[in-house]
Order: C-alpha cells, then sequence, then structure tokens
C-alpha cells in the first residue's frame, strides 16, 4: 500500500509517467421495442423487457497528473488482450518515456508473463524493460486510481442501455476525447502518513 501512496506523489515527469490501468465490463442490452421519445410533460418511455446482446470488456489506463486517459472496449480480456494493451501504450501513447510506473491490481494477466506468451521472447523483453510495476494490495483496488475515471465513465457514458460493441465503442470514444480535451487530472489526497494512522488496523503486529 505505501509503495503505490508513494508513487502517487512523486513530481509529474514525462520520462516516467505514473499511469494507472484497471478493467471492469458493461452488459449490452439492445430493446424488444423502440422506447417512446419524451414530450412536454412526459418523460421517454422504455420497455421493461430487453436483449442480452454479451458483454463488453473495458481497458481504462488514466495518467492522474497528466490529465490523460485511455480507453479500449474489446470482447475478451485474456492475458494476450492485457499484453496488447501494454504494448500500445508504451509505443503509441508512450514511446518518448525511459519507463511507465504502471499501478494496477493482481489479476492473473497483470504480469510480464503475459507479455511472454503473446510476443517473441526479443519483443517480451523490450516492453518488459519499460515497465515499473507497482501492484495495489489485494482487498485494496480502491487505491487504484483507474477505479475513479472507469465510475466516472460509466456514471457519465454507459449510465443506460448501450445495444452492440460498434455503439460502445464509438460512444465511449467521444467521452474520452471530451474527457481528454478538458485534461482533467485526479489530485490524489491519501499519503503514507494518513495510512498509518487511519489503516493502523491492516500493518502487522508484532
Amino acid at each position: 500500500m505505501e509503495d503505490v501512496l508513494e508513487v502517487y506523489h512523486l513530481p509529474h515527469d514525462p520520462g516516467y509517467p505514473v499511469v494507472c490501468m484497471d478493467e471492469s465490463c458493461k452488459q449490452m442490452i439492445g430493446e424488444v421495442r423502440e422506447p417512446i421519445p419524451g414530450k412536454p410533460g412526459q418523460p421517454v418511455r422504455i420497455d421493461d423487457e430487453y436483449i442480452r446482446n454479451g458483454v463488453a470488456e473495458i481497458f481504462m489506463e488514466v495518467e492522474p497528473l497528466g490529465g490523460k486517459r485511455h480507453v479500449v472496449v474489446t470482447e475478451h480480456r485474456t492475458r494476450k488482450d492485457w499484453a496488447q494493451q501494454i504494448k500500445q501504450m508504451l509505443d503509441e501513447r508512450y514511446p518518448d518515456a525511459i519507463k511507465v510506473r504502471l499501478v494496477m491490481d493482481n489479476l492473473n494477466t497483470h504480469s510480464i508473463a503475459s507479455l511472454y506468451e503473446t510476443f517473441e521472447p526479443k519483443e517480451a523483453r523490450r516492453l518488459a524493460e519499460r515497465l515499473e510495476i507497482h501492484y495495489t494490495p489485494k482487498h485494496g483496488s480502491w487505491l487504484n486510481m483507474a477505479e475513479i475515471e472507469l465510475s466516472v465513465l460509466k456514471g457519465q457514458c454507459l449510465d443506460r442501455r448501450i445495444p452492440d460493441m460498434a455503439t460502445m465503442q464509438t460512444e465511449v470514444a467521444a467521452w474520452e476525447k471530451d474527457r481528454n480535451n478538458s485534461a482533467r487530472k485526479i489530485n490524489w489526497q491519501f499519503k503514507t502518513s494518513d495510512a498509518r494512522i487511519k489503516l493502523k488496523r491492516l500493518y502487522p503486529s508484532f
């Protein structure tokens, strides 16, 4: 826990950006009957009956001090899906960074082994050398600032029925563009000194 908190209070450094990554999912739901548009004095009416169209997986990455985030909607979130996101992050979004300080949870797909499973050893090693991984502790996913962005995404964009993958990808891309244009940063206030007081029960006692 303290490791992650210390990383969050490092000054902004483009050569070593702090990036938080997390994953979630959203069920795709289609309408059985077209909603009746609203009119003065009457809200939109939506039928209770709906069609389940599967689940979309969401990869969220956010640079808290840079005010940047990137969201990808996919069909799966396997080891190879995660590895592809890492490669794109390093080569396309942070090509000039010496190392990316990556904060994420301990999900079994979130490991250097996933890079080796997906790419040739030389390429996997190249990517691994540009990562400085900081894992959030078990039951401590709230320490991952990407969860904040996922909550905003769900509240501003995914709080309604979305019928298919293409529509969801379009809507999420529009949200990402608007969010990035506003360059909204995350001002993390919880410090190691706070943790030692408020979460004293979690520390080992001798």
